[in-house]
């Protein structure tokens, strides 16, 4: 069984999200965020004292989207995208444009606007990255007009890394900047059984039948 640690709507969201879809037993172990500084012993399991950390076995991931590429890949089935499909490229793009493209602005309105101390809160600078988040929104716009989801005609790992950029923004309250397509592209994903049962495992109002 895989062990995945993980803090409520944090990039780790997307491995807990990917386990859900593809029926992966695992355990899950929450922390307070930041873990670093409410749960220290964490370092010793971590010491990067980042979320997610992933075991499979020997392997240890950090990394939000190349754990759910991990998945997908591993276990097969409708997430992945196989290297010989014309869609593959564009697969891969998405997924890690998720993380590197669509959640690092957010990182630092989430920063400078909640995170720091009062006196060290930088409205502009928020509200710099927040536009810069919405500007490379527009890809995602781009790639609705042609589905509902962003590759390969159907729902696959791509639209869970987006699909965390979208679930950090509301968190944040970006997703007023919303257009109708990422709106409408954010209830689709919002609506999956896979998604509902992670929010619930992360919130502790169920426990996967493969843990008792």
């Amino acid at each position: 069984m895989v062990t995945l640690y993980h803090c409520t709507d944090a990039r780790s969201f997307r491995a807990l999200w990917a386990l859900e879809e593809l029926g992966v037993p695992y355990e899950l172990k929450m922390l307070p965020f930041p873990p670093r500084a409410l749960s220290p012993s964490y370092l010793e399991i971590n010491p990067l004292g980042t979320i997610p950390f992933f075991v499979d076995g020997q392997t240890q991931m950090t990394e939000s989207a190349a754990i759910v590429q991990y998945l997908a890949t591993k276990h097969g089935g409708p997430l992945a995208v196989e290297a010989d499909d014309p869609a593959y490229g564009e697969w891969l793009n998405w997924l890690h444009r998720g993380e590197a493209t669509l959640t690092f602005p957010q990182t630092l309105v989430l920063r400078y606007t909640r995170l720091e101390p009062k006196e060290r809160r930088n409205p502009q600078v928020a509200e710099d990255y927040a536009r810069w988040f919405m500007a490379r929104l527009r890809s995602v716009d781009a790639a609705l007009e042609h589905g509902d989801y962003l590759c390969a005609g159907r729902f696959t790992a791509a639209d869970i890394s987006v699909g965390y950029a979208l679930l950090l923004a509301r968190t944040i309250g970006l997703d007023e900047r919303f257009s109708p397509a990422i709106n409408a592209y954010w209830e689709r994903l919002a609506g999956r059984e896979a998604f509902q049962r992670a929010k619930a495992a992360q919130a502790g109002e169920g426990v996967p039948d493969w843990q008792g």
